[in-house]
């Protein structure tokens, strides 16, 4: 049964991470879209925003990796 909890904390900390993500890109995609349109020498600044949040996914595969391989 500690296995199984274990595994299913690790798919947590990888699955909540990437649903943030996607919310925040999806947030910030809208945003960066509307100002694309209206400047659109902002592209280089809006492809920078809409990759940070990716840190949130590599941060809960590092949480995740820390998870199952202490115990």
């Amino acid at each position: 049964m500690e296995k199984v909890l274990i595994a299913f904390a690790a798919a947590l900390a990888i699955g909540i991470s990437a649903l943030a993500t996607a919310w925040a890109q999806s947030r910030i995609g809208s945003a960066g879209a509307g100002a694309l349109a209206e400047k659109p020498e902002l592209s280089g600044t809006v492809i920078i925003l809409v990759a940070i949040p990716e840190t949130m996914v590599i941060l809960g595969f590092v949480i995740a990796t820390i998870i199952l391989t202490t115990k």
